[in-house]
């Protein structure tokens, strides 16, 4: 089934976003899969998920091969926001307390931390120059209503999981730096901080090769055959045998190819804008002085950030058109939106603009784990909008259990319960769409 326009799927092509024209050379000469060969675990995806898996599973001794459809970090984790922060799921805690239990909620929290920890730790380890910024993440109130909300989530924190955060005055983001005129409060968590999306990408597979993983860009996944011998993947230009493998492929998955994935997830847009440099009189003109995090409290979020060097990040979800012609459109929204957000930038010029997805599941929370009986076929997947921690997290959670069967049972509940399908998947296109309609309404309310 095509859920995306083939204009988003220009593999041969890198996006053009800011990450590469500011990123580190990759450094490594690697070449598409080529004639035949065979390894123990193929994997499929070279982003945060899969190349974590990678290095996992390289690091313990396992031949392993990638397969990247473009070049390494083409998809969501080359052109993310840069936000390892946590959030990965759309599912109220009221609701995953209720659906999962108490003890699994507090266990994905807690595993949501590690996630951010374990970027930090990555870039430590493999000296990869993140970018990282000052730590924290601040929910913005759009509406006064929500500043009530707030203070509920602030208690509900504190109680459940431990976690101490600040509830904001409009005053006080004023002495912040996070300053706005739709902004009337904020909820301040202490985890989270910005990172260059595509410098760590591209230091993750420098750490995978040096471990030992095959790493193979431009060879995009064409046919995949299995037998009770393993699995046959087939590119432009080779086979690849393998007795298992993981799809790490997210938002971008072809369901047609990797079919126990067919009627599972729901690719969604995210568009980002860039702007040129700002000057210090320019940040304090507007208030906005911080690198925090930052998103505010609309379904439909908008999510933003000062860049190290001064240039200023900003983020939106909505949309279902992913032609190359409804580009332009989306631009000039996404434009509008900063300016209204952002008065006193209206004249900074807007340098970069791009767009990619983001990956849904029906039950709104992560999957990691087997896809068959015979746990010959794993996944992790659908971090809703928040991969770049998770991600990392879930690839090597993955390589993990797939070698250690008693690792499942270490594994928060929430992301390993199952990997649903939505009834009547043909309608998915039609499920967001109905679903930006009643967040449009939500969020003005």
């Amino acid at each position: 089934m095509q859920l995306v326009h083939p204009d988003a799927l220009h593999f041969e092509t890198p996006v053009e976003s800011y990450w590469e024209a500011s990123a580190d050379p990759l450094g490594l000469s690697l070449s598409p899969l080529a004639g035949d060969a065979s390894c123990d675990v193929a994997v499929i995806g070279g982003g945060f998920t899969g190349l974590s898996a990678a290095l996992e599973l390289a690091g313990r001794g396992v031949d392993v091969r990638l397969l990247e459809a473009g070049h390494i970090g083409w998809g969501a984790s080359g052109r993310n926001g840069g936000f390892a922060c946590i959030g990965s799921h759309k599912l109220s805690y009221g609701t995953m307390i209720s659906r999962y239990g108490l003890e699994a909620t507090i266990a994905f929290y807690n595993a949501m931390k590690d996630s951010v920890a374990l970027v930090a730790e990555n870039a430590e380890r493999h000296g990869i120059d993140i970018w990282k910024t000052v730590s924290g993440e601040v929910t913005l109130a759009h509406l006064p209503n929500r500043m009530d909300e707030f203070r509920d989530d602030q208690r509900f924190y504190r109680e459940t999981f431990g976690e101490e955060n600040e509830v904001l005055s409009r005053g006080e983001l004023v002495e912040r730096g996070l300053a706005g005129p739709e902004f009337h409060g904020g909820l301040l968590g202490p985890v989270g901080f910005g990172v260059h999306p595509l410098n760590y990408v591209r230091g993750l597979a420098r750490a995978a090769h040096a471990a030992g993983a095959g790493l193979h860009p431009r060879s995009r996944l064409l046919r995949w055959e299995e037998s009770v011998g393993g699995h046959r993947l087939v590119t432009a230009g080779g086979t690849l045998a393998a007795r298992r493998v993981i799809v790490c492929t997210n938002g971008y998955t072809p369901e047609d190819v990797s079919t126990r994935h067919a009627g599972r997830i729901i690719p969604a847009l995210s568009s980002i804008i860039v702007t040129r440099p700002l000057s210090q009189d320019e940040l304090k003109a507007q208030g906005w002085t911080t690198e925090t995090l930052a998103y505010d409290s609309r379904n439909l979020l908008h999510y933003f950030r000062l860049l190290p060097g001064g240039r200023f990040l900003f983020g939106g979800r909505g949309g279902t058109d992913s032609s190359a012609a409804a580009a332009p459109a989306y631009r000039a929204f996404m434009t509008e939106t900063f300016h209204r957000m952002f008065p006193a930038w209206k004249h900074a010029e807007i340098t970069h603009y791009w767009r990619g997805f983001v990956c849904l599941a029906h039950d709104r929370v992560p999957y990691v784990g087997a896809l068959d009986d015979r746990k010959t076929v794993w996944t992790a997947l659908a971090y809703h909008g928040n991969g770049v921690a998770m991600g990392s997290w879930s690839g090597r959670a993955v390589a993990r259990m797939m070698l250690d069967e008693g690792a499942r049972a270490a594994m928060p509940g929430v992301v390993t319960r199952r990997l649903a399908r939505f009834p009547l998947p043909a309608f998915r296109p039609l499920y967001l769409k109905g679903a930006y309609v009643w967040f449009g309404w939500q969020d003005r309310h």
